[in-house]
């Protein structure tokens, strides 16, 4: 019997941790899988460990773990890969699939539109808008996030549009948003490309809360929960079972 294990990340955020595992549920309720279950990490529980014995607990004969990321980075390459080759040596006879993280999908990019016609559904064509992603040191990612900025802009027609990294790799959110308001525009749509809220949500909201300045700055929101989001979860899954592709195997070195 087959057990789909979703995989996020994990947060100090509690609402954080609430969001993933209501989408998580909603998911959870197509039947996709007899089994399906969801864990973190790190920063929360239910672990790999006790998503995986939960899995095998329910009666499953072979898991399809599902990193539920959003780019193919340190944590989808490296480290969900190592705790469950650790966590598996506890159950030789239990065969693991290992699928890929969201990856750059048009789906996405129309998703990310949504959030930002929530603030306003005509945006102005000379309107600045900074996309504003996690950031990785693997160069895959600022890849993939200039993938889906070109994707945004072919779909838009906006022009003005930048990219600001919270973490491991620059140029950081917050140079790129003085650069912005440098020029002083009239209106500024901050976009954070992140799945939930959590610690780096947060850094967003207390950089603009402390800013000074004439421009009209509109946070939006984070991606959250959608059906798109939801139907490219089960894409994956199903292309890892199809695939096969275990841990022992250097797909995703």
């Amino acid at each position: 019997m087959r057990a789909i294990l979703y995989i996020c990340h994990g947060s100090r955020v509690k609402s954080g941790q609430q969001a993933a595992l209501a989408f998580f549920e909603k998911t959870m309720k197509t039947g996709t899988a007899a089994i399906q279950e969801a864990c973190f990490l790190e920063l929360a529980e239910p672990s790999i460990a006790k998503g995986v014995a939960n899995c095998i607990e329910r009666g499953a004969t072979e898991i399809v773990a599902l990193p539920f990321l959003l780019l193919r980075a340190g944590h989808a390459n490296l480290d969900i890969p190592a705790e469950l080759q650790h966590v598996m040596t506890k159950y030789p006879t239990i065969p693991l699939y290992y699928g890929d993280p969201i990856g750059v999908d048009e789906r996405m990019v129309d998703v990310l539109i949504e959030r930002l016609q929530e603030q306003e559904e005509a945006i102005p064509c000379d309107a600045e808008i900074l996309l504003v992603g996690r950031g990785s040191s693997d160069p895959a990612t600022k890849q993939d996030f200039t993938a889906i900025k070109r994707i945004f802009q072919e779909k838009t027609g906006l022009q003005q549009v930048r990219v600001g990294y919270l973490a491991a790799c620059g140029p950081s959110f917050e140079e790129e948003l003085e650069r912005i308001l440098d020029n002083r525009p009239a209106e500024l749509y901050i976009l954070p490309y992140l799945l939930f809220t959590g610690i780096l949500l947060k850094t967003i909201e207390r950089t603009l809360k402390n800013l000074d300045t004439t421009t009209a700055v509109h946070l939006c929101n984070e991606l959250g929960y959608d059906p798109a989001i939801h139907a490219i979860l089960i894409e994956r899954a199903n292309e890892a079972a199809e695939r096969k592709c275990g841990l022992d195997v250097p797909y995703y070195a």
